[in-house]
């Protein structure tokens, strides 16, 4: 069979909701690595908070984080990477417009840097893995350019009008998608930018034909990378729009969904 690029979101997806790799769908995969296939993580995930999947599933790829804002190759110097920012008048208008929208707290990301517009200690842990700097304070005056990506943490009733808002104001300049549990929140990347747009830059570095591409996902921010993929596979815990936009079902990631789906596919009888 011909090399595939097998394309990984982390949350909800290859990840339990432990936040794990199940047993079986680990065995699946680096059985596929060894016949030749590639695995790559694509996720909304910044570098430090994907890391030790990548690490644990032995990868040698490129990866994918920020939804696609962020393209770099971990072991390869070479690799030219991709990295897209918000403008920075943008992001600084973003920061003053969005308090009035009933939000809770707003982050920014430079790469492994993180800015908090308030004070949260929850915020402050959930951001912390890899040790990165974190800073505290009005952004406006805080970040010094152009971030990786813009998260508005809000509550779930709010989220609606507040991408509405975003749209109205910012539709020009400015992507948003929302996370899954257990934060609800918004994503902000800088406009064109989404997964199947690094998936593709990988791809086209990897030398992989964009047939020979199976990716899987369940949350919004997976939307273009699915539909993208000759294989697009949807979990079984995804939302109605991933399941509408899939050209196939899986099993839920608390069920070995992708281990499963990959096992079938590739006739390994493990």
């Amino acid at each position: 069979m011909e090399k595939h690029l097998i394309c990984l979101d982390l949350d909800g997806t290859l990840l339990t909701d432990e936040k794990e790799i199940s047993p079986f769908t680990k065995k699946v995969l680096l059985e596929l690595k060894k016949k030749g296939h590639e695995l790559m993580i694509s996720t909304g995930r910044p570098y430090r908070a994907s890391e030790p999947y990548y690490r644990e599933l032995d990868m040698t790829t490129p990866i994918v984080n920020f939804n696609g804002a962020f393209v770099h190759h971990p072991s390869d110097l070479y690799f030219r990477t991709v990295h897209e920012e918000l403008d920075l008048e943008v992001a600084q208008e973003i920061v003053r417009r969005v308090p009035d929208l009933n939000i809770q707290n707003i982050i920014a990301e430079v790469k492994d840097n993180v800015y908090l517009h308030y004070h949260d200690e929850v915020l402050f842990e959930a951001f912390s893995m890899g040790n990165p700097e974190i800073r505290i304070g009005d952004l406006t005056q805080t970040i010094e350019s152009g971030p990786t990506t813009i998260l508005i943490q809000a509550e779930e009733p709010e989220v609606p009008n507040i991408r509405q808002a975003l749209d109205d104001l910012f539709a020009d300049t400015i992507e948003h998608r929302r996370w899954g549990a257990p934060y609800p929140v918004i994503e902000i990347v800088k406009k064109g930018i989404n997964k199947a747009v690094g998936v593709n830059y990988v791809r086209g570095y990897m030398g992989i034909d964009q047939k020979n591409i199976i990716a899987f996902g369940d949350e919004d921010n997976d939307t273009e990378m699915i539909k993208y993929a000759e294989h697009g596979v949807a979990m079984g815990n995804a939302i109605k729009e991933i399941q509408d936009a899939a050209d196939y079902a899986a099993d839920t990631n608390n069920n070995d969904g992708i281990g499963q789906f990959l096992n079938d596919f590739f006739k390994l009888r493990l």
